[in-house]
C-alpha cells in the first residue's frame, strides 16, 4: 500500500513539475526558470511523460 502511495505522490509532483516548466510563460514566473526554451519544453516533456509513467505503474498496481 506504501508503494502505491508513492508512486502515485511522486507522479502528481513530476506532472506538476512538467507543468510549471511547460506554461512558465503563461504563468509569468519565466525569471525562475531561465533555460533556452528548447530545453524547457525538453525538460517538460520528459517530465511529463515520466509522471504519466509512474502514474500509470502506480495504478496498474492498485488493481492486484
Amino acid at each position: 500500500m506504501l508503494r502505491i502511495t508513492y508512486d502515485l505522490t511522486m507522479a502528481a509532483l513530476i506532472l506538476g513539475v512538467g507543468t510549471v516548466v511547460l506554461l512558465g510563460d503563461k504563468l509569468k514566473i519565466n525569471r525562475l526558470i531561465e533555460l533556452d526554451p528548447l530545453m524547457r519544453y525538453m525538460f517538460g516533456g520528459i517530465c511529463l511523460l515520466y509522471g504519466g509513467f509512474r502514474l500509470y505503474r502506480g495504478l496498474k498496481r492498485d488493481r492486484y
